[in-house]
């Protein structure tokens, strides 16, 4: 059985598992973060590398493996160049490095892009040339595929959707530097800020301390709450927004909506009447939540990564 390994490393945690040609989760490990520094950070990776290799083993013939990783990295390089949007030193050769200690080529790139890549390979998109996956989780984030492309863009930072500023009169600063960004207004962190303003952060507070639980917000929306009903319709605005706007500028067929924000579909179902049919009349597939579950896309994006690189190798 060929089989392929997937590296979702987040903030918080490093999910590292091995999938097989469907997509299925054969065998998985988690492990904490909380680097601060990419150094670091490239330590535990290699370390928990190791120890995954130990304790955890292959069940398949392994062909590839995938890193999806937060920050900046250049897909055609293997390079990871930084933990955040801002340079911190030299690229490392992230991809390299792993593929020596597997014995088998690596491919990398940002989060957002490796679930993309997941929904191209093994969801919704696999029927399309064209699509967009934005993925509403603790931040926002898009990615794009335009006539059977990726989208990467000249700097790898294509689909950082949620500085798109939605809300001219808004005044409220973003981690960008701008103000009136989507990612203040439908996120996890933008919940969270906009809880803190109406009093209600104590409730709403999530496992992270900049990241709202969105069910408790839709539940106290649900119940009446006004100021959760507040919150929940201007994101709902927001969002319509913002894939209306996408849509005329790549003109999909289909539309796909990730990350645990969205998942239990309460926010897509506020998102739909806003959607006008004249603006929308292109996306013929549909706005459509994903088929994974978003404790897994990181890995099965990742996964994905090495079968197109496995793809690639073949042509």
């Amino acid at each position: 059985m060929k089989t392929y390994l997937g590296f979702d490393y987040g903030g918080t945690k490093l999910l590292i598992g091995e999938l097989d040609e469907q997509g299925r989760v054969l065998r998985s490990k988690r492990y904490p973060t909380g680097c601060v520094m990419q150094e670091q950070a490239v330590e535990k990776l290699l370390e928990c590398t190791a120890d995954y290799c130990d304790t955890v083993g292959f069940e398949g013939e392994l062909q590839a493996a995938g890193v999806g990783i937060v920050g900046v990295s250049n897909h055609d390089t293997g390079e990871w160049i930084s933990m955040t949007h801002e340079k911190e030193g030299d690229p490392v050769p992230l991809a390299d490095m792993l593929a020596e200690k597997l014995g088998v080529p690596v491919a990398i790139d940002n989060d957002v892009r490796s679930a993309t890549t997941a929904e191209w390979k093994l969801g919704h998109g696999k029927f399309s040339d064209n699509f967009i996956y934005i993925n509403v989780g603790t931040g926002l984030a898009a990615g794009f595929v335009v006539n059977g492309m990726l989208v990467r863009g000249a700097n790898n930072n294509s689909g950082e959707v949620g500085h798109s500023v939605m809300n001219l009169a808004d005044k409220r600063y973003c981690v960008c530097g701008r103000t009136g960004c989507a990612e203040n207004v439908v996120s996890g962190s933008g919940f969270a800020k906009q809880a803190a303003e109406y009093c209600l952060l104590e409730v709403l507070l999530a496992d992270r301390p900049n990241s709202a639980d969105a069910s408790k917000l839709f539940e106290l929306a649900d119940a009446g709450n006004e100021s959760a009903v507040a919150i929940t319709e201007y994101a709902a605005d927001t969002l319509a927004a913002l894939i209306m706007n996408l849509v005329r500028v790549t003109d999909p067929d289909t539309v796909i909506l990730g990350g645990g924000v969205v998942s239990d579909g309460w926010l897509l179902e506020k998102v739909k009447p806003r959607l006008n049919p004249s603006t929308m009349r292109g996306v013929t597939k549909g706005v459509v939540l994903s088929n994974f579950t978003p404790a897994y896309v990181g890995l099965i994006g990742a996964a994905s990564l090495g079968m197109v690189l496995c793809e690639e190798k073949k042509k």
